[in-house]
């Protein structure tokens, strides 16, 4: 036998054991992953959604607002133009918030001017057990809803139980006063078998995001692997033309069979989601976040002068729905936002001039000294590039802005109240294909029809279960005939 034909079958029988040991290994994961996707369709992780947020909130009592913003700033200590500021109610006092581009935060009684300090089981008791007679608090510094670094901050909470029929648990920062995260049983019942099991989100783990990046790299690496050497030998023992004894396209028998066949017509779409799985950990970084960074929120905000507004004034800016108001930095100059349930309203602190396209892509191009602005579009409607997905509906309309800088970057800015809400460079639009198009099927067509994308997630994620439960069984034969022998 020549040496290419050598190396060929030699190369072959590695694959097949590569293949069954990786399959062995890996199984158990191919189907938690799978099933557990499949109710992640339906139920997301636990957060506190805007809507959530402004429905606890009270009417601002204007009668107690006796200090200005700009004391407030002063009181509150953190340098340079907060990356956030608002007024809203604690309980029955107005506070200012305020958030500085380092994630520190400082919470300002609107009333005394005070900085509020640490709050107490009784005070977290009143805020967000009012009306609930058996509620309890219990103090938490981290745990499963709240493990991940976005909620440092605002660490140590005091997790308050309201006993009522949803099991509903409100945590609020022991740090600021607000209500972070608010959670149900059910949330929490179905979270545990849907994005706890699929992100393999257990706490301890989860706590040093540098070690569960690691674990999920390799362990989906080796599935992705998997999944593709599958691939390769089930093409490779497929016949169509010259079949084998019998008239059959595989060589395989009984469970071994079904496995062959079910990989055959759902093993495109299972590597695609392992695969697609494993660049969602972003491989030696290829991919950059579509957050903002924080120098461009700095260069967007620029240095506005002092606010220069009074208490009294301050009222004027809020209509009758009003929550909540906040003093958003653009383009060097300070605008006022009312936060209503129907949405947000702009206007700037002189009470006449509205915030638009021109102001808004101005501020924009402060972030971007090395590339021009090269367009600006609205967008009424959803694109390949701005859907929505899931729970996570996306506002519209929303300006699009193209620059022509190296990465060649787009931004999405809410025209509303000129929020930042996402950067998309060329690294970030591949990505969107070979991420949100191959794992998540937001795929043009499929976006706008909730009822459609669901139907195609099931068929794939049932033929994928199928070639995982096959196999898991499969393997199992093999693993107990080795051992005993």
């Amino acid at each position: 036998m020549s040496l290419p034909r050598r190396l060929g079958k030699a190369g072959r029988r590695w694959l097949i054991l590569f293949h069954r040991w990786s399959g062995i290994a890996a199984g158990l994961f191919f189907a938690l992953w799978i099933l557990s996707g499949l109710v992640m369709l339906y139920v997301p992780f636990p957060t506190l959604t805007e809507a959530e947020r402004l429905a606890r909130l009270a009417p601002i009592a204007w009668d107690d607002v006796a200090v200005a913003p700009e004391d407030a700033l002063r009181t509150g200590g953190l340098r340079g133009v907060p990356a956030a500021f608002g007024l809203d109610m604690q309980g029955g006092e107005p506070v200012y918030r305020i958030t500085g581009h380092d994630g520190a935060r400082a919470t300002v009684s609107a009333r005394t001017g005070a900085r509020l300090g640490p709050l107490t089981p009784a005070d977290a008791l009143r805020l967000a057990g009012e009306g609930a007679p058996d509620a309890r608090v219990e103090s938490v510094a981290r745990d499963q809803w709240t493990v991940t670094a976005r909620y440092d901050p605002l660490r140590p909470f005091l997790k308050v139980a309201l006993g009522d029929v949803s099991g509903t648990e409100l945590y609020v920062s022991q740090v600021t006063g607000e209500i972070a995260l608010d959670t149900t049983r059910s949330e929490r019942a179905w979270n545990w078998v849907g994005a706890v099991a699929h992100w393999i989100y257990l706490t301890p783990l989860r706590a040093r995001p540098e070690l569960w990046r690691a674990v999920l790299l390799w362990l989906s690496g080796l599935a992705a692997l998997g999944a593709l050497s599958g691939g390769t030998i089930g093409i490779w023992r497929l016949r169509v033309r010259r079949r084998y004894a019998g008239g059959t396209v595989t060589p395989y028998r009984g469970l071994t069979r079904w496995h062959h066949l079910l990989g055959l017509a759902g093993g495109l779409g299972l590597s695609s989601f392992i695969v697609s799985g494993w660049i969602s950990m972003n491989p030696n970084s290829w991919f950059t976040s579509v957050s903002p960074p924080a120098e461009l929120r700095a260069a967007y905000a620029g240095t506005p002068p002092t606010l220069g507004l009074d208490p009294q004034r301050l009222r004027d800016f809020a209509g009758p729905e009003t929550r909540a108001l906040r003093f958003a930095a653009i383009g060097g100059r300070w605008w006022i936002v009312a936060e209503a349930p129907g949405g947000p309203r702009t206007i700037g602190t002189d009470g006449a001039t509205v915030l638009d396209a021109r102001l808004i892509a101005a501020a924009a191009a402060g972030g971007f000294a090395g590339g021009p602005l090269r367009s600006i579009r609205l967008l009424t409607a959803y694109d390949a590039y701005w859907y929505p997905h899931g729970a996570d509906p996306r506002p519209l309309p929303v300006m699009r802005l193209r620059f022509g800088d190296a990465a060649a970057t787009w931004l999405h800015i809410d025209p509303r109240d000129g929020t930042l809400l996402q950067r998309l460079d060329r690294s970030g639009r591949i990505n969107r294909w070979l991420f949100d198009a191959a794992h998540r099927l937001d795929l043009p067509g499929l976006t706008g029809n909730r009822s459609l994308h669901d139907a195609a997630q099931w068929i794939l994620n049932l033929l994928a279960a199928g070639i995982a439960l096959t196999g898991i069984a499969a393997g199992w034969r093999r693993l107990r005939r080795t051992l005993s022998a």
